[in-house]
């Protein structure tokens, strides 16, 4: 029992959990409106996208990998989505063929990386530039606007009071983590991060992982870009702007190592879940947009720091 229970103390969720617990209790006191249900509702809603990107990150980071170009795609999509719908299609159709668009971006993303040898880097760094420019060319430069209040509700309509988005995000995770933890499939990634050679020698098909990988990043993030323009009924050209270094921050502080096999989805959502807890904390204790970046930056400093010693200890 007490073997079992150093095991979960030295979990990294375990951490990251105490944590939140403390911000939580923290903040109720430092901030009443801060347990204020519409807040509640607003964290996690601001949480969303990056959490649903973060799934497919997970995954990359798991064996060694990450995607820079996360943030391109969730614009593309968007873009893809609405003019889509506006030309006459089917929501259901453009929102689908808004998600092949993403993963498609990961399809080649993966084949350069499994395939042809090139660094994950220099690969989707390039990318990202690729199809930034192709969602200007495709939207003429402009933003998307005049969609159907349809649309709007895919990513704004409400269950038991909670808005769809905040629903799917939780789905998202839940399976996403399941798979990772218990899947036969999903566990091989761990292999590829622990060992790539010794993965391959024992009959792992490495490069058909990697290129899966990157197609589930490329949906995931795609479909965090079609909720975000459909709540905010509009494609915005910028909408992807600076998430793939936030969500990549989120899985590190969750228990992801950058040289792999380590991370589970649920520490990326606690990851995630504190940074966007204390953007919203300054916000409501209002302190100086100047100061968010900083203070965001030195808990993924210190979080950093803590995760290598803690490393050392268990090594």
């Amino acid at each position: 029992m007490s073997t079992m229970f150093s095991k979960i103390v030295r979990m990294r969720e375990f951490f990251i959990l105490g944590l939140v617990i403390i911000c939580v209790v923290l903040m109720s006191f430092l901030s009443p409106a801060f347990l204020n249900p519409v807040n509640i509702s607003a964290l996690f809603l601001a949480m969303s996208v990056n959490m649903i990107v973060a799934v497919g990150m997970t995954v990359l980071m798991v064996f060694g990998s990450f995607d820079l170009s996360v943030g391109s795609v969730v614009e593309l999509s968007g873009v893809v989505t609405a003019l889509l719908i506006l030309s006459g299609l089917p929501i259901a159709v453009a929102i689908l063929a808004g998600v092949m668009s993403g993963a498609l971006i990961g399809w080649l993303n993966g084949i350069i990386v499994a395939k042809i040898g090139v660094n994950p880097f220099m690969t989707t760094l390039a990318m990202m530039t690729l199809v930034q420019g192709l969602v200007l060319i495709i939207s003429g430069g402009n933003d998307v606007s005049g969609l159907p209040q349809a649309f709007a509700n895919v990513g704004t309509g409400r269950f038991l009071g909670i808005e769809s988005s905040i629903w799917i995000m939780l789905l998202v995770t839940l399976i996403g983590d399941f798979l990772l933890r218990r899947a036969k499939f999903f566990r091989q990634y761990y292999y590829i991060g622990g060992n790539e050679k010794a993965a391959g020698l024992s009959g792992i098909n490495v490069s058909k992982l990697v290129i899966i990988a990157f197609v589930l990043q490329g949906a995931f993030a795609a479909l965090a870009g079609i909720l975000l323009a459909s709540r905010m009924a509009d494609a915005s050209l910028s909408s992807g702007a600076n998430i793939a270094l936030p969500v990549i921050a989120g899985v590190v502080i969750g228990g992801a190592s950058l040289k792999g096999g380590e991370g589970t989805v649920i520490g990326a959502f606690l990851g995630i879940f504190l940074m966007t807890m204390i953007v919203n904390a300054l916000n409501l204790l209002g302190v100086s947009v100047n100061w968010q970046s900083a203070v965001t930056g030195l808990v993924l400093f210190v979080a950093i720091i803590v995760d290598a010693l803690m490393r050392r200890k268990e090594a």
